[in-house]
């Protein structure tokens, strides 16, 4: 029988870590969250050291993710994946930034894969906050980020998405490098 139905799932100690009473209302301070959710997710090895946020304008927290790749036996299960599925679930709309909305903006630990990029494009995101760059990832990592156009930061804001970059870097980086080194693979 073919399956009519996807469960994906953050584990419940994300809601520890994520506080939806306050307002996020710097660049540093949404980069901190996705740092601290990919720092958790590495050193409590439930998936892979990312982490995102989605933050509408007034600084609200709409909703966060993780990678859980392997945990959840899915591929596009990435920490921006994650955040933009549960923001879109929870708005009810597959374009955040909607008519009617508001602005959105997605925190991200480190620069988004081209899966990641692609699902930017549509989602509806306005402001795209990065820590460590993909460079970073790669060479910290094993993974591979797969292939973006030269200009991606280009193609982003030419389509209105303003991209801010390199975030609380040394401190994405760390958490990379934490993750490289104990060789894990999840």
């Amino acid at each position: 029988m073919l399956p009519l139905q996807l469960h994906l799932t953050l584990p419940p100690w994300v809601g520890e870590v994520a506080d939806t009473s306050k307002r996020y209302l710097g660049d540093e301070e949404r980069v901190g969250l996705a740092i601290e959710l990919a720092r958790q997710n590495v050193a409590r090895s439930h998936g892979g050291p990312f982490g995102a946020a989605v933050f509408h304008e007034d600084g609200r927290l709409v909703s966060v993710g993780i990678n859980r790749v392997v945990p959840q036996a899915c591929s596009v299960a990435h920490a921006e994946m994650m955040a933009y599925m549960l923001a879109q679930q929870r708005l009810a709309s597959f374009r955040l930034n909607a008519p009617g909305n508001g602005r959105f903006i997605l925190a991200t630990s480190a620069q988004p894969c081209c899966q990641c990029y692609g699902a930017t494009v549509w989602a509806g995101i306005d402001e795209l906050l990065i820590g460590a760059r993909g460079e970073d990832v790669e060479s910290l990592t094993a993974f591979d980020e797969g292939p973006l156009p030269a200009d991606w930061v280009a193609q982003l804001e030419r389509r209105g998405i303003a991209v801010r970059r390199d975030i609380r870097r040394d401190e994405a980086r760390a958490v990379l490098a934490e993750y490289g080194q104990n060789g894990a693979h999840y």
